[in-house]
Formats: C-alpha cells, structure tokens, sequence
C-alpha cells in the first residue's frame, strides 16, 4: 500500500527534531504539520499534544523524525532516532532526512514493533501550509468530473490543517519548553504590525456599531408607519422604496451581534458590506457630477422641452390614427370617438407637466441628494420618474387592452353559441346548449358588430402596447442593473483575483523529482475556483425583478390582450 507524506514546504530549513502531525488511516496517509527542534522533555511534548487536541478536536500525534544534516552527524542522530521510536510508539515511524547535497529530502518508514515489517512505498507530497491554513476547499460542482470520494480525501487534509490554528500559535522565538517551526515562524513582526493594527481599530469599530445600531433601530419604528393603506401601497409600488428596504436589511445582516459561524456566513457579510461601500461609492461620485456646473438646473430646463416633444409626437400619431394609417379603411365613428379620447387625456398631462415646471428644478435638487444613499437608489429613483412621466402610455395602453380583451371574449362567447356550445362557470368547462332563434338572431347581430369594430381596436391596441413595451424595455434594462450591483459578491471576486488560493476548487499535483528506488516527489498546488462558480456560489440574494411570464405565455397574452408585467419582484406569488 502506498504512503502519502504531506510534508509543509515552510520546514524544509527547519532545525533537527520531530514530525508534530496528524495520521490518517483511512488514506494511509500522514499530515505534517510542524517540526518541534531538539532539545525538547518527550513529556512535555505529550502534554502539548493532549492539550492542542482537547482544543482543536484533531487527534495530533508524533509520526516521525527530522534530520537536517547540516546540523547532526548521521551517527548520533541515528542512535536517537531509536530512543524516540521507543517513547513516541507510532506505526509506521516516518523519518526523513536530506539526502547530501540534493536540494529534494528521502522519506523512508520504519516499524520496530511489527513483527512482519512491510516495505512500504512512500509518496512525498510538499504543499504551501499557508495557503492551505487560509483557503476555503469548496464542493465540486460538476460531479461527472469529480467524486466525493476523492473531496472527502483532499478535505480531511484542508480540514486538518485549518482546525489546527492553535497549535500555530507558538513558533521558535516563543519563550517556552517547546520550539516549533511552521507556516508562521518568519511572520512574527508582521504579525506584531497586524496585532497593533486591530488594537488601532477598536475605537472606529466600536463608533460603527453605534452608528449601525441607530439604524437598525430606526426602521423598524419606520415600518410600523409604513404599515398603514395609503403608505403601504406606496411602498409596493415604488422601486425606490423596495431599493430602500433592502439595503435596510442589509445594514441589520452587517450590524447584527452574532458572529459569523462559517465560512459562507462571513462571505455573506464581507460580501454585503462591500456592495454597499462600492454603491454608496457610485452615488456620491454621480451626486458630485450631478451638481457640478448646475448640471441640474441644466436638466430640468430640458425636461419640459422633451415632455412636450413627446406630447407632440404622440398627438401627431393620434391624428395619424384618426386618418387611414397605412391605407387601411377604419370605422370612422369609433376611430374618431377613440382618437378624441386619447386627445384630451395627452392635454391634460400637458397641462400638468406645465404646472408642475416651476417646481420641477426643486424636486430635481432633492432627488439627486438621495444619491448619496447609492447609485442602486438613484437607479430606482429614475425607474420610477420614467413611470410617472409615461403615466398616460400607461392609461393609453390599459384603455386599450381592456377594450380589446372585451372584444376577444365577446367574439368567442358569441363563435360558441354558433357552434351550440357555452362556457360552464361552475365545472369549468364548455358543454352544449341549445339556443332558441331570437338568441341566434341577437348573438348574430352582436357578433357583426364585434367583428367590423376590431381592427379600429385592435390598431389603437397595437400601437399603445408597442409604446409600452418600449417604457417597459427601459425600466427592465435599468432593473437589471440594480440586480447587478445588489448581488454581484464584489469581495468574492476581488479575493479571487488578488488571493486564488484563498477560494480553492480542487488541487492538483506536479511531479518535482521520480527516480527508482527513491520516493515519489511531488508538489501540491491549489486550484483556484473560477470566476463563474465564484459568482453562481456566492452570489446576493435580491428582491429584484425575474420574468413572470415565458415567451409563449407573454405571447398568449398580447393577442389576448390581458396586461402583462415582464416581471415580478421575488417573493410575489404568481398569477
């Protein structure tokens, strides 16, 4: 059977001593994970142990010796190594020891208390003992590719590794009765630097708790008030405030008390709190531009002149309507009775948009200060200015749909009497009926009347739908920006690229040296996860917009004319 040595590539200039390390016997394999120097008490050493393991709950043990032969000579060193294989009775003893002047170390077993020793073949693995204490091992998302055999294997070693963060506590300049060398033992000034560094931030962080705690606090008096009819429906209505509770509950994810007790909770939280630096970010910048060089007064002075332009277009395609678009014969009543209505409903919003001028450089002062709030909000803010000021395609286009949806039942409640059927209400189905001739003779009637007046329907229903899918199209694009922002894991994707270990998928393995009759070489390297499974594995969750509807449904209900909303906030209940 094979023996898999994962050796820490931070000891291999470590003085003489032994292998302090964890032993897997359902891999056959052995987890260094430091090197205690000589001298050393053997009941200290146990005493050390025991305690590390009551802490970490990993079973660590002395597996082996290490000789670094710049510092012994072969003979002494070999006389000891028989006086610890005595004390530390394990099985098998690891000893390895560099071989002259080759920069690669042998690995050999020896079992004193076999009495049918075995020679066993030895695979000496090195790999980056920080790397691996830092990463997060991931589960593999394609299973075709990898088994769970094969993670549970590469597991148990990160796993090790990472539970056994005490025992890198002490290093060979700790005052003390045992010296290690580990990952950490060239990092005491930096990790001095680092310990000052936290103790320099305690007064900030303690000032962005309070501040955290005062909003956490306000919402919720803010929502008992939002709870009554005429805020509540605001509330669901406008993008603005959805945008706006969602980076409420954000702010109470990143202000709560309870400590983040995974991995993925801490991702969460790190991830949230730097949506929310980078998009408070984008606000105050675009806030800046906005009221740089009155580029506000500049906007509201053009906003009347483009309302009207649109007011004019719109009349302009009424009239066009009123007359024989494209040559087609019309029923001139209702085309007239329609294109009248449509008129009157474009002057007044004429008339309001011109009321409301002298106020419009105002409201427009106030709305950019909520910027600083995010760029997510002021996205939202404009979605919903974009609603209000198409409010009449709106009106134009509901008038229309409804009127043709009448007419679309009508005509096939009325083809169903021809054919001697009728829709059953209570059993939900269509049975036959018989119908006398004056019920004929009215059906008949209407059914002619239906017929000739659709087209004029069905042209104002065509044209209103197309100018309201258009605002639709456009409040969809700047949804899915907001969507963008609100869940993009940012900091997943900077550790990504500046720490790919930090994010492992998998490792993989690069022949350092292969001889015969020598152990196997080789060196562990971390596979980074890529970019896509970052993204799908950490991603925000959002209260955004997804689409209600398929392509056939959507399409179902054009012809139908029922109205259509493209999407839908998560957490609605579908239709």
């Amino acid at each position: 059977m094979v023996l898999k040595v994962f050796f820490p590539s931070c000891c291999s200039s470590a003085e003489s001593g032994i292998l302090v390390g964890r032993w897997l016997s359902e891999q056959n394999s052995a987890v260094i994970l430091a090197v205690v120097h000589f001298p050393f008490i053997p009941v200290q050493v146990k005493q050390y142990l025991s305690e590390v393991q009551r802490v970490t709950k990993v079973s660590l043990s002395v597996l082996g010796s290490w000789s670094n032969s710049k510092q012994e000579t072969e003979e002494n060193l070999s006389k000891f190594l028989e006086d610890l294989g005595t004390i530390f009775s394990h099985e098998p003893w690891i000893q390895i020891s560099k071989e002259g002047n080759s920069k690669f170390w042998s690995c050999s077993t020896l079992q004193k208390h076999s009495n049918n020793p075995k020679e066993e073949e030895v695979i000496l693995i090195y790999y980056d003992q920080r790397k691996v204490m830092l990463s997060h091992l991931h589960p593999p998302l394609d299973t075709a590719t990898s088994t769970d055999h094969d993670a549970s294997k590469l597991s148990a070693i990160f796993h090790t590794v990472a539970k056994s963060k005490i025992l890198f506590m002490t290093d060979r300049y700790d005052d003390g009765p045992i010296k290690l060398t580990h990952w950490q033992s060239d990092g005491v000034e930096a990790s001095i630097i680092v310990e000052l560094m936290k103790q320099a931030s305690v007064p900030a962080c303690l000032a962005l708790c309070l501040l955290l705690d005062l909003l956490n606090t306000f919402p919720w008096c803010f929502c008992r008030v939002l709870k009554f009819w005429p805020l509540s429906f605001l509330w669901s209505k406008l993008s603005t405030c959805e945008q706006l509770g969602h980076r409420l509950q954000h702010l109470q994810v990143i202000s709560s008390n309870k400590k983040a007790q995974t991995q993925t909770q801490f991702m969460r939280k790190a991830n949230i709190f730097v949506s929310l630096l980078i998009d408070v970010a984008l606000g105050i910048l675009l806030m800046s531009w906005l009221y740089r060089k009155n580029r506000i007064g500049h906007l509201a002075d053009t906003l009347i002149p483009v309302a009207d332009h649109v007011a004019e277009e719109l009349q302009d395609l009424l009239q066009w309507l009123m007359g024989a678009p494209a040559g087609l014969k019309m029923n001139r009543a209702l085309d007239q009775v329609l294109g009248r209505f449509f008129l009157y409903h474009i002057h007044l919003w004429i008339s309001y948009i011109h009321l409301m001028s002298p106020f419009i450089e105002m409201i427009l002062w106030y709305v950019g200060l909520s910027a600083c709030l995010g760029l997510t909000v002021a996205l939202c803010i404009l979605s919903d200015i974009i609603a209000l000021l198409t409010f009449h395609i709106y009106c134009f286009y509901v008038y229309g749909a409804r009127l043709y949806c009448l007419k679309i039942y009508g005509l096939s409640s009325l083809w169903r009497l021809f054919r001697g059927k009728k829709w059953n209400v209570l059993r939900q189905r269509v049975d036959s009926c018989s119908y006398d001739l004056d019920q004929l003779f009215i059906g008949t009637l209407l059914f002619t009347i239906l017929l000739f007046l659709l087209p004029t329907t069905a042209l104002y229903y065509l044209v209103f739908t197309l100018l309201r899918l258009l605002v639709v199209i456009v409040q969809g694009l700047i949804h899915l920006l907001v969507d963008l922002i609100d869940s993009l894991p940012l900091y997943s994707i900077l550790l990504r690229l500046c720490r790919s270990y930090r994010l492992a998928a998998g490792v993989k393995f690069r022949v350092l040296e292969q001889q015969d009759g020598k152990p196997l070489r080789l060196l562990m390297q971390i596979n980074p996860l890529s970019y896509g499974s970052v993204v799908q594995t950490y991603r925000l969750p959002t209260y955004s917009c997804y689409p209600k509807d398929s392509w056939t449904s959507l399409c179902k209900k054009l012809f139908l004319g029922e109205l259509i909303y493209p999407w839908k906030h998560k957490g609605e209940k579908q239709d």
